[in-house]
Parts: structure tokens; sequence; C-alpha cells
């Protein structure tokens, strides 16, 4: 949802926590069948019977089938990588869980092909948008738009959308031709010095079989089965409460389209329209009889406005629709929050909410794995191939688990925040009572723009030259520069419940300074310099041919030609050049063309760890 993210697991992979129950015809179990094939676009191998053939090897294994996995599994095959993506259900969610693709994920899902696809599924603009009042159909008393998905900012190509996981997944799945094996489950993992021997079993008792993989990627969500198996803890508040996802059919159409919103926080709980065509969820806490609940009834209570059918002035949206709403799923999970306390241990990584488990206040938490496993395939990719050493696969670690505690405090900080808001609400409605004056925000509106935070992101470690090129100082590593402060109900700019704690997220501020990403510039009409990256290092320079001819390595290059008129914006002059990552981070950056010597191999090897494996005077 807008400013709401994922059901159970913030990234989709893997179930939520709890039984679902259903109301209704459909099934709402995580093993229920859905009808993706019309929408799974490319000759993607999809083997619903887990048959995974016995002694298989691969290059990388997937765990998890979820958006994260799936990301990976289309980056590592345009790498060349020989992957595969096991999953324990044994079909994509029938849920819609995540609701917001941001900015920076679309920029990703631009370079993989996705985004005009992701996009036409998606909800129009004006969707990117909150709204809080008492009932649906009262009036806001705030609201609030989100930054690059209401309106487009000029420092992206590309806006971010509100849409349904169970509309991106099925464009994920296609994306790439690695096979995908669904109801195939995780039961050991053995690492030894040449890779890794996963045991998979299928489920409801079926047959064992091993994967033989080089490294394996633990995507499968909060309750991480690869976590579990490695032994890995986790640091943070944990159980948040225990929420209920109640999916239900209603004629709201005509009120939702003059009053458009991604989610609508009420005293009641939260709506979500779930499709451009129809379809809506409510969610908040799980009541203590969940058998004894009438789900449709607490629905139409919610709606309020003569919801369900009943009483009420006619002006909301339970007054226009004339019936009940008819329940189709019901899903009980937990909201978690906590960060793993390794990311790697040995050949196994983990990404998404394995890593990290965030509430879904903000939508953060499918994003910030989709942008994991952007920072995590081209190095596994370099170390496959060889152009990179494995001392590469620790910099995954220095760089993203920053982000990781970074995002996870201002997430719980504004779910605590929203809390204290709703509760407030409920309190007013059970007295009968009607505010006296407006309920005022925890957070100013700006909380939704967060793009310091979603496109600011600053990686320190030893895959970035923080000095002209040729130097290799590094600085601790942060978001937006700065240090970061223990997971926890305090963060690292303020205590819960202080409009400061949303800190210096708010605010993005382009720059190609080493470590950032590269800004997003026009090189030619709709050619922007985002699209110039991709599975290569680029040089992007306004002397080409200066810097044309010189030695590099192994490790893939291209030379973009930069434009004059972006030479201030990119800190360099004449002769100078950046070196940008696969990832879209500035990986080095020279103010002038240096007079001797190697620069780009130097800085190459650098930061691949290719003098590692050369030995000492490799990179000298």
């Amino acid at each position: 949802m807008v400013g709401s993210d994922g059901e159970g697991e913030g990234d989709g992979d893997g179930e939520a926590d709890g039984d679902a129950e259903v109301d209704g015809d459909a099934e709402a179990d995580g093993d229920a069948e859905v009808d993706g094939d019309a929408e799974v676009d490319g000759d993607a191998e999809v083997d619903g019977d887990a048959e995974v053939d016995g002694d298989a090897e691969v290059d990388v294994l997937v765990v998890g089938g979820g958006p994260v996995g799936l990301t990976a599994r289309a980056l590592l095959e345009r790498w060349g990588a020989r992957v595969l993506v096991v999953e324990k259900h044994r079909e994509l969610s029938p849920f819609p869980r995540s609701r917001l693709v941001n900015v920076r994920s679309m920029e990703i899902f631009r370079q993989l092909g996705l985004a005009a696809g992701i996009t036409a599924r998606a909800f129009a603009p004006e969707y990117g948008r909150v709204r809080f009042r008492d009932t649906l159909h009262d009036r806001d008393f705030a609201t609030a738009a989100m930054a690059g998905v209401h309106d487009p900012v000029p420092v992206s190509p590309v806006m971010g959308v509100v849409t349904s996981q169970d509309r991106l997944e099925p464009l994920l799945l296609g994306a790439a031709r690695a096979p995908v094996r669904f109801g195939a489950e995780l039961t050991g993992l053995a690492e030894d010095t040449d890779g890794v021997t996963a045991v998979l079993r299928a489920r409801e008792g079926g047959a064992e079989a091993r994967v033989r993989a080089r490294y394996v990627v633990g995507a499968d969500g909060a309750n991480s089965t690869v976590r579990g198996l490695l032994g890995i803890g986790t640091t943070g508040p944990g159980e948040l409460g225990a929420i209920t996802t109640v999916v239900f059919d209603a004629d709201l159409g005509p009120w939702r389209a003059r009053q458009p919103a991604g989610v609508y926080f009420t005293a009641h709980g939260s709506f979500m329209p779930l499709y451009p065509e129809g379809g809506w969820a409510w969610f908040g806490p799980t009541p203590e009889d969940t058998e004894g609940t009438d789900w449709g009834r607490l629905v139409a209570d919610a709606l309020g406005g003569g919801g369900g059918g009943g009483g009420g002035s006619g002006a909301g949206p339970g007054a226009a629709s004339g019936a009940a709403p008819r329940v189709l799923r019901v899903q009980h999970w937990v909201m978690n929050a906590f960060v793993a306390d390794r990311f790697r241990r040995g050949r196994v990584l983990l990404a998404g909410d394995a890593a990290h488990a965030v509430p879904i206040i903000g939508g953060l938490g499918m994003n910030a794995g989709i942008a994991d496993v952007h920072n995590l395939c081209w190095k596994l990719a370099g170390v496959l191939r060889g152009w990179a050493g494995p001392g590469l696969l620790e910099t995954y670690r220095t760089e993203r688990e920053p982000v990781a505690r970074r995002t996870l405090d201002e997430a719980v900080a504004n779910t605590r925040q929203l809390v204290q808001v709703q509760n407030r609400l409920r309190a007013q409605v059970r007295a009968g009572g009607v505010p006296a004056e407006p309920v005022e925000l925890p957070w100013s509106d700006r909380y939704f723009a967060q793009l310091g935070l979603v496109l600011g992101v600053t990686y320190r470690s030893d895959a970035v030259l923080s000095g002209g090129g040729g130097e290799g100082g590094v600085r601790h590593a942060g978001v937006d520069g700065g240090p970061v402060g223990p997971v926890g109900p305090v963060g690292p700019v303020g205590p819960v419940g202080s409009v400061g704690s949303v800190g210096p997220s708010v605010e993005y501020v382009p720059t190609a300074g080493p470590g950032r990403r590269m800004p997003h510039l026009w090189l030619t009409r709709g050619r922007s310099t985002i699209d110039a990256l991709g599975e290569w290092f680029t040089l992007l320079t306004p002397d080409p041919a200066g810097w044309a001819g010189r030695d590099v390595g192994s490790a893939p290059l291209r030379v973009e030609p930069l434009p004059g008129e972006h030479l201030d914006a990119c800190g360099i002059g004449p002769s100078g050049a950046l070196l940008v990552r696969p990832d879209g981070h500035v990986a080095a950056r020279w103010p002038e063309r240096p007079a001797d010597g190697d620069p780009l191999r130097r800085s190459l090897a650098a930061i691949t760890g290719a003098a590692a494996l050369r030995g000492p005077g490799y990179a000298t």
C-alpha cells in the first residue's frame, strides 16, 4: 500500500505468520493456486511439482520466490550465471502484500526492461497518496502525497507506482528463463571449500533432492529457513503486533475515483484498494477471538457511513455499495522488526526480510530487499566470472547493513507514532465524541517523501574509493554519509515520538561523490545516465578519447560520453571522469585525468578485490 508494505513479509518472500482463514470461495492459505499463467511473460521455466533433478549443479541457488528472490534471479541471469530459485509454496502468493514500488526500485526495473509493464498494471499516479480519517467515509483530517509516486521528481527518469505484489510477481517471474521450482522446501545446508549442498524436499511428504551451488542467497522472508539453518540471530524490537488482513469486494469504485489514495488510515483499521479494476483490503490489529469474529461486519463497521447496507447519511462508501462487503480471504500475520546479526556466513548470504524485517509503514521493506540484491548480484557475478576476488562479497554487509538499520529505525518510530494517532481516534469514537480540533500528525507530510533514504544512500566500503580514484580511503558506512545508530526504540536521530525521528532521509541532494547513487542526468533526449548502466562498470567522461585504450584488467567496462553541461553537477573538469559500479553507485571520481599510470586498472583492481587474486604488485 502507499505508505505501507507487506503482509507479514515486507518483501513477500516466505509465508506470513499465523494461519489463514477463509470466508468465501477463495483459497486463502499460502499454497493457494493462482491463475498467473496469462500474466507471466517470456519463457520462464516454472515447475509447480517441485521435481528438482538429483545432484543438480548451479552457480547460485536462490531460496525464496517472492519479489526479492525473483529480482535476484533476473539480475544474475543477465550476468550469465546459472541460477535456480526454489520456493516452498506451490504458487505465487494470492495476497496483495507489498503495495509500493518506489522510485529506486523502478529505476532497477527500468534496467531490466520491466518498468513499462509494471506501470501499465498499476494505479494511476493520483493514487500515490495517503489519507487519514475517522472512518472510510469521513473527510480527511490529514493527507500526504508520496514523492516520486503522486508526481514526477526531477531527480529520476521514472516514477514509483502503487501496485499489488500479486500483480508484480508474475512480471518478475517472466523476466528471466532460469528455472523456478515451486513446492520445494529447503531442509538442509552443508558448506565445504568449493560450494554448498542444499537438501530440498517436495512439500507434503515428497522425495528429497540435492542441489550443488557455489553460492546460496536466502531471500525467504522474515521467518527465513536459511537464517535458521545458519544459526544467525536477530537484533531489534522483534514482534510489534498481530495483524489481520481481510480481502473483500465492495462497490466503491465511483467513490474511490473522487477521493483516490493508495491507503486510508482510519480509527477502525486501514483500507487499501487492490487493483485499478476493483477489490479492497482492510488491515488492523487481530481481534482476540478470531474464530468468533464476523469479518464482514467488522469491515462494514469500519467502512462507516452506512457500510454493509446499514444506516448512515448516504454520503459514504458503504451507502454507495448498498450491500455488505463480500469477504474473500482472511490472513493473520505478525509485524516484525529486526535486523539479522549477520548478512553472510561463508557462501550463504541473506537478502530482503531474511536480513531485515521492516514494519509496513512507509513501504520500505520490499524496496530495501530489491536494493539488497541489486548491490549483491554484480558482486556474485564478478567472483563467479573471476574478475573479482571473494573479499568483494564482504562489502555487501558493509554497505547494506547500515542502510537496513537506519531504515528499521525510521519505520519502527513512525509505525509507533501512527498507532498512537489511531489509538486516540479509537478512544474518541468509543466515547462518542468528536475531536474538538484536528488531530495533528506525529510527523510532517514530508515523512512520505523519504527520497534521502531511497536515493541518497552513501556506501563506504572497500568497493568505493572515497578520495579521487587513486586513493583508497574508506569512511564509516552510513546513510547520507552519517553514522548509524543501534536498532531499537531510540534511533540515531532522536527518540520515538519526536518529529525529528524522520531525520535527514527526507532530503535528497543529488551528488556524484564516491559511494553515492549516480545522479539522473539526460545524456541525450530520452536517455538518462541511469540507462547507461548495466552488467558492466561505466566510465562517464567528457573526454572519451583521452581515456580510451587504457588497460582496465578483466572487469567489464564501457566508456560513455558525458555532455559538458553536466560537469559541474558531477564535480569534474573537462578531462575528468566518474567510474560507476554496475549497481549505479559511484566507485571513483577523478576531477581531471591523471597524468601518469593506469588509474582505471588500479582502481578497478582495488574495488573488485582483483589485486588480491593477482598478488600484491598488481594494483601498484
